[in-house]
């Protein structure tokens, strides 16, 4: 084998090589202490001998992205052999979960997905959303991959389908019906008596609905619909009436894919398109026949082959249940042959029979995966790559056209660099009390909710805009020159590989309070100048502030956004439309409703504090047990030092904390 240049040790590895299934894993160069190097990526093969030394193969068609990555970063390989490629699926995908390696490729958050839930062992079931499906004897639709989709098709069944809407607890406790019941959504049976066979049939029209077996539903309920009619019961066939009505239009929204045996099989059709480092999976999800979703995902630094990349997407997108994972269909059409798919059908297959286990009892169609060479198959698959092409350049002409409006904005304002990271500040107040500050921030354009902060303003009098403002943005300031200091430090030193997040004895959340490209003060010149007064006492004068006020014209009662620079005493105006206002727009009404929403909260906080905490000495579980007995904070005032100390836990300190602030009425 003609290898490219390699360590001793992986050269010897690689002719040693073993001709059965398992996984390996890619090392990288040992550490200073000779301990073995990093683990950067794992894979599964059958046959090891032959997927491991592919990798490193001499070709003038191997035009695979990771092959030159690996060249140059592995120190050493090392292989663990199974007994079967279901095992070495498994074994994948819980060192990749305990490793977590730096080139396997996360393909979506931590977020699971939604998923509809409907116990039918109830008297009186009702639908819910859930985000972990358990094995509680419960029918789970879904998961659906936008929380969009799962709250609309919630919205439709409540609305066409008699199902109660209200928890467990309200169903027991309530005396009259509720509104749903007013708009002949629900037979109310917290309060009527219903009956249980109507309801029952609700229940199963229902679970029709949300399996798409549409066909068989609107079946039945014409059949109802006449038999109603027919037993003049002319509400009842109305309520038949529109939940066929409500069929038939989602039928029609949905497009017709295949027809014959393929109604009877559940599909999902992956579809690939990949530039570079970059690529974009769509997923169908043909149910009958029909299309009834579709997903996107999308993410940088894809440098692994194709295959590999497809690999990786099916073991997290069809994780584990109770982990957010998607429920395996009965086919999965794959745009391209990848590693141990018998391995891994039959761990999709043992995933799905778990789900599916509660539901009837039957058997479970073993998952599998495929891809098509010829017939309507082949039709999907092409139209889920041309969906991900689609999406791919639709995402990168949005992409281009934001750094087209922030250069626009850099030479409107006259930037030094492009403003990729904008934060704006806003002071609220409910007349001069419960004064807070907020400072949010864009990337790219978008609020990076991660980064938004909140400041409770102590240290200026009531009203003092101009003081909280200064407040607040020292403090904000002052995180920023540590957080700049410390990177200064962090890069004098060599030390060994830092935890991401904790470099060098960095506090965790040191990275949040970078100090960003742009900063924006909702306000005229004078707040900018207090801004530039708290940057200047700091030290920080090469960062860029300005001020974006709106004002009218001098017997002008329109409203304009005008921007003032420092050092420049006329401010710019900017269209309404303007590229360069969207992103200052943005900023500062978010800027606004942060500061509102944070000076809401401390309102309410205050408003529901009580008294006793303002004792020091006195803590909270002292305080609960005091109000617990005793009822309220004028009761604990007027008892008797006899009562207080009679109280478990309260001392003397604690009755001489409770004196010196609230003296006993005579």
């Amino acid at each position: 084998m003609e290898t490219v240049d390699l360590p001793e040790a992986v050269l010897a590895k690689l002719e040693e090589l073993p001709t059965r299934p398992g996984c390996y894993l890619f090392r990288g160069k040992p550490g200073k202490d000779g301990g073995p190097g990093e683990v950067l990526y794992v894979g599964k093969a059958k046959s090891l001998r032959s997927r491991v030394r592919s990798y490193f193969q001499e070709g003038g068609s191997d035009q695979r992205y990771f092959i030159p990555l690996l060249r140059r970063v592995v120190g050493d390989i090392d292989t663990i052999v199974t007994v079967t490629e279901k095992e070495a699926a498994i074994l994948e995908n819980s060192l990749i979960k305990q490793l977590q390696p730096r080139y396997n490729v996360k393909l979506r958050d931590n977020k699971e997905f939604l998923s509809l839930r409907i116990d039918v062992a109830h008297t009186w079931p009702r639908l819910d959303v859930v985000r972990k499906p358990q094995h509680d004897g419960a029918r789970y639709f879904g998961p659906y991959h936008s929380a969009t989709a799962a709250r609309r098709t919630l919205y439709l069944v409540n609305k066409h389908f008699q199902l109660r809407t209200c928890s467990d607890a309200e169903l027991g406790s309530r005396a009259r019906p509720c509104l749903q019941h007013q708009i002949k959504r629900c037979p109310a049976p917290c309060v009527y008596q219903v009956d249980g066979g109507w309801y029952g049939e609700q229940v199963r029209a229902v679970e029709l609905f949300l399996a798409g077996r549409h066909d068989e539903l609107s079946s039945a309920l014409q059949t109802r619909m006449k038999n109603a009619a027919g037993s003049l019961e002319f509400e009842l066939a109305a309520i038949y009436r529109d939940q066929l009505q409500a069929v038939a239009a989602i039928r029609m929204e949905q497009r017709v894919m295949q027809t014959g045996a393929a109604l009877e099989v559940s599909q999902d059709v992956i579809g690939l398109f990949r530039e570079g480092g970059l690529a974009e999976f769509v997923v169908l999800y043909v149910r009958g026949g029909r299309l009834s979703d579709t997903a996107d995902f999308s993410f940088e630094g894809a440098e692994l082959e194709t295959p590999e990349l497809v690999a990786a997407f099916i073991a997290q997108h069809y994780g584990e249940l109770e982990e957010g994972g998607a429920l395996p269909p009965d086919e999965i059409l794959l745009p391209c042959e990848i590693e141990v798919a018998e391995g891994t059908a039959e761990l999709l297959t043992e995933r799905r029979a778990k789900a599916l286990a509660s539901e009837d009892g039957a058997r479970v169609k073993a998952v599998k995966l495929m891809v098509p060479q010829r017939g309507p198959r082949v039709h999907l698959v092409q139209m889920a790559a041309d969906n991900a092409s689609h999406l791919y350049a639709q995402k990168r002409r949005a992409k281009d056209n934001v750094e087209e409006r922030l250069e626009q904005l850099r030479q409107r304002l006259r930037l030094p660099t492009l403003p990729r990271r904008i934060e704006c500040c806003d002071i609220s107040h409910l007349g001069g009390g419960d004064t807070v500050g907020a400072v949010v921030a864009l990337l790219d354009g978008v609020p990076d909710r991660k980064r938004y902060k909140s400041f409770h303003v102590r240290g200026v009098a009531d009203g003092d805009d101009y003081g909280a403002m200064y407040e607040v943005l020292a403090r904000r300031f002052r995180r920023g020159r540590q957080a700049e200091e410390q990177a200064e430090s962090n890069a004098s030193k060599e030390t060994k590989q830092p935890v991401p997040g904790e470099e060098h004895g960095a506090p965790r959340d040191a990275v949040d309070w970078d100090l960003p490209d742009l900063f924006v003060v909702d306000g005229g010149r004078g707040q900018l100048a207090v801004a530039l007064a708290a940057a200047r006492d700091l030290g920080l004068h090469q960062l860029p502030i300005v001020a974006l006020a709106k004002e009218k014209d001098y017997g002008d009662t329109q409203v304009f956004d005008r921007v003032y620079l420092p050092g420049q005493k006329n401010p710019i105006a900017l269209r309404e439309h303007s590229a360069s206002l969207f992103f200052l727009a943005r900023a500062r009404d978010e800027a606004h409703r942060a500061a509102n929403l944070a000076r809401e909260r401390a309102g309410k906080k205050r408003r529901f504090r009580s008294g006793l905490e303002d004792l020091k000495g006195i803590g909270a579980e002292m305080r609960k047990e005091l109000v617990r007995r005793l009822g309220s904070l004028r009761a604990i005032v007027a008892a008797t030092d006899e009562v207080l100390l009679a109280v478990p836990g309260f001392t003397k300190r604690h009755l001489t904390a409770l004196r010196k602030v609230h003296q006993k009425p005579q």
